[in-house]
Order: structure tokens, then C-alpha cells, then sequence
């Protein structure tokens, strides 16, 4: 059993075809952690009728780990609205951002689509493209190679990655953080500058997958195939 202070998980989009929710379960399963951080955009849907047997079982686990544990969710562009019953269906609190103190350090999570200016300023624009990235989805079936690429293209063309990270790492100044954690992008990137550390935690819906431990090593990316 590995052994953590915190573990960070984001984008596990439940209710997509391409959640790894046997994948994330096994990671659970072998860490002993103080801390649970859903790092945004943990639903894609609340239709059970989109949901798998594992998506729901892991729904059953996360919630009775937030009876022994600290469980802690952010929410991301995804949860809006979804959010608000999340309380009644995992039993555990919602938050636009979280800040907490470890070994004398100061760390920051937050979704991160507060800093993508494409998102605030085309929201119709992009409940469009997520309608058709679906449905792309939804075609592929088990393969996913087309849209998984064309969301990798669209972040390239936005250069988002690099925008989140420098808006970002601004935000952590301002609020005294020494380091900040993001998900939103689907693109594992970790980035020091201006002596803040930043990491984006990737997501649950392309191989491999990330997910990230703080224990009194430091912080560490680890990813599963």
C-alpha cells in the first residue's frame, strides 16, 4: 500500500464512454491517503442511463471514502449546475477553489477553466463543440482516436495548456500559494516559475491517465497506461 497526504484526480468525466473507472478504482484501491482532491469536471452527465456498473460502483466508493476521509471537490466547467446536488449524491462539499497548508507550504486547487478566456467568452460556442465532441464520441464507440485528437488539436491551437499555466501561476502569487494544481486542459504539464511550482493533473478519459501525490517527498505525476 502506497502512502500519500493528498492524492488529485481530475476530468474523470462520468457518464462518457471513455472513463477509466477500472483504472482510477485500482489507483484508490492502493493508496492510503489523508486527503481526496477531484480536481473539476468530474461528471459528464447526470443520466444514469449513461453511466457503466464500474462508473457507478465508483460513485459507491468515493462516497464511502468521504466517511474515513477528507474528500474534497472542485468544480469545473463540466459540474456547473451538477454541482449544486453533488452534496446529495457523494455526501460531500463543492468548492470554486481549495487552499490548504502541508509541511509548512502553502498549495492551490483549482479547476482552471477561470483562466481559458476562449471558454467566458464563447460559452454557446462551446456547449456546440461539446454537443459534437459527443457525438463523436458516440460513434467511435470504444476507440476514440478521432476526438480524443481533435481535442488534443484544439488545445494546440489555443495554446491553452501554456495560458492556463501563466494565468495560473499569476493567481498563485496573488494568494500566496506556493503551488497550484489544474486539470481542465487534458494535457499533464508541470511548470516552475516566479518560485511557484505548477501542476496540471491531465484526465480520466485518455491513456495513458495521471493523477498526482503530495507526501513528504514532494509532489509527484504518476501515470497508468
Amino acid at each position: 500500500m502506497l502512502n500519500a497526504n493528498t492524492l488529485i484526480v481530475s476530468d474523470i468525466h462520468l457518464g462518457s464512454n471513455y472513463s477509466r473507472t477500472d483504472e482510477l478504482m485500482f489507483i484508490l484501491h492502493s493508496w492510503s491517503f489523508e486527503r481526496l482532491i477531484l480536481l473539476g469536471d468530474i461528471f459528464e452527465s447526470l443520466n444514469l442511463k449513461d453511466f457503466s456498473n464500474n462508473q457507478l460502483e465508483l460513485v459507491s466508493l468515493i462516497r464511502s471514502l468521504s466517511s474515513e476521509t477528507e474528500v474534497v471537490w472542485i468544480e469545473g466547467n463540466h459540474d456547473e449546475g451538477i454541482s449544486k446536488i453533488a452534496p446529495l449524491i457523494l455526501g460531500i462539499n463543492v468548492y470554486k477553489q481549495y487552499r490548504w497548508e502541508y509541511n509548512g507550504e502553502y498549495y492551490l486547487a483549482i479547476h482552471g477553466h477561470q483562466f481559458d478566456d476562449f471558454i467566458r467568452n464563447n460559452v454557446k460556442l462551446m456547449k456546440l463543440i461539446y454537443y459534437f465532441h459527443r457525438l463523436i464520441q458516440d460513434f467511435e464507440y470504444n476507440t476514440g482516436k478521432l476526438s480524443r485528437y481533435l481535442l488534443q488539436r484544439s488545445s494546440s491551437w489555443f495554446n491553452l495548456s501554456d495560458k492556463v499555466a501563466q494565468y495560473a501561476i499569476d493567481y498563485a502569487i496573488k494568494s500566496g500559494s506556493k503551488n497550484i494544481f489544474c486539470g481542465h486542459t487534458h494535457e499533464v504539464m508541470s511548470l516552475s516559475l516566479d518560485e511557484v511550482n505548477y501542476y496540471n493533473t491531465g484526465s480520466w478519459t485518455d491513456s495513458p491517465s495521471s493523477y498526482i501525490s503530495i507526501n513528504v517527498e514532494g509532489i509527484k505525476i504518476h501515470e497508468l497506461n
